[in-house]
């Protein structure tokens, strides 16, 4: 599920990227050992190592989630979002930050953690959207709208200012993604992907005041 979540990131944004996110998966113990919080089912490590400044990575996912999802992995991604569409989610946000960590050093670009946390919103909603295209899309992303967006929960142990980025990643990608739906309406699937495309290379500051504005 790890792979077919990454290919298909890489199709709606048309990335190339060797690395596969399968092969930084680390255990339970190791992720403590480089700094995992425990708080969530999923974590992107990242440091700076090696004598060129290097990015060293390990991408933590519990074995509860994985176990979770162990039963659709043979079957249509179609069963699993109406089985378990948070498991899902949480799988492709980890992989979402997997490739744009990539992608952004690979441009030799800084990111922040809130780019990284709105990116990973609007990557749940494309790839949740796409696999239901076509006949009916437009239910089903108004229902993606509400549970994605609206029907959210926050851990009560982040820090204040945790709390702000995932507040502030959710308003930025609702904002982008509710502009989307014009694109859904009339079916216009070069278009959407056109603008998803042209958001994701977007950087920094420029990629946050789209999502908010679409200036």
């Amino acid at each position: 599920m790890i792979g077919r979540i990454q290919e298909h990131l890489k199709a709606i944004y048309g990335l190339t990227c060797e690395a596969r996110a399968e092969t930084f998966m680390v255990d339970t113990e190791a992720a403590v050992l480089l700094g995992a919080t425990g708080r969530a089912e999923e974590e992107l490590l990242v440091s700076e190592g090696g004598a060129e400044g290097e990015l060293e990575m390990a991408l933590y996912l519990s074995p509860a989630l994985l176990d979770r999802l162990k039963p659709y992995e043979a079957g249509p991604v179609g069963h699993l979002l109406d089985g378990d569409l948070d498991g899902y989610c949480q799988l492709a946000e980890g992989v979402s930050h997997f490739l744009y960590v990539v992608h952004t050093a690979a441009h030799g670009r800084a990111l922040s953690l809130l780019e990284l946390e709105a990116q990973a919103e609007v990557d749940k909603f494309a790839m949740c959207l796409l696999h239901r295209w076509g006949e009916g899309v437009r239910p089903w992303a108004e229902e993606l709208l509400l549970r994605l967006f609206e029907r959210v929960s926050y851990r009560p142990r982040l820090s204040s200012q945790e709390r702000w980025r995932y507040e502030e990643a959710n308003r930025l990608s609702r904002s982008f993604c509710t502009r989307l739906m014009g694109h859904v309406s009339g079916r216009r699937l070069d278009r959407l992907l056109s603008d998803l495309r042209y958001a994701y290379r977007l950087g920094a500051e420029a990629k946050l005041r789209h999502m908010a504005h679409g200036m």
